[in-house]
């Protein structure tokens, strides 16, 4: 199990920013049962990389879970709250990146949860 992840959102619906507005947030609007399948296995705690889709396709922030309720396996109900900015990291340095070969984040590309390594996540955070 994983304890980094990366959630991928269109910026026009929900963007970083957003979430740095909000402080807190649920995570919603997932279908895809893989994804899904992620957002279960999430716990308190577990690290996030937030990726705006669309024109921008970077990884742009950080958040933290705060809670996972997952009595309905086909919708979980997981609670972020927003960390910081990083400088961006754009698909295609992702894509040049070893340590993202097998990564689904570019085998899957509409997969909009995506467990991640430590060195994935250090990669695209810096921490």
């Amino acid at each position: 199990m994983a304890s980094d992840y990366l959630l991928k959102t269109e910026p026009a619906d929900y963007s970083f920013a957003d979430l740095l507005r909000d402080g807190v947030t649920e995570w919603e609007g997932v279908a895809n049962p893989a994804a899904v399948k992620n957002l279960r296995e999430m716990v308190p705690g577990a690290r996030l990389v937030i990726y705006e889709t669309g024109a921008r396709k970077s990884a742009v922030g950080t958040a933290v879970v705060v809670s996972v309720d997952a009595t309905d396996a086909k919708r979980p109900v997981v609670r972020i709250k927003a960390g910081r900015a990083i400088a961006a990291v754009g698909l295609e340095q992702i894509k040049a990146e070893k340590v993202f070969r097998d990564s689904p984040l570019v085998r899957q590309g509409r997969l909009s949860v995506v467990a991640l390594s430590r060195e994935q996540y250090k990669f695209l955070t810096g921490e």
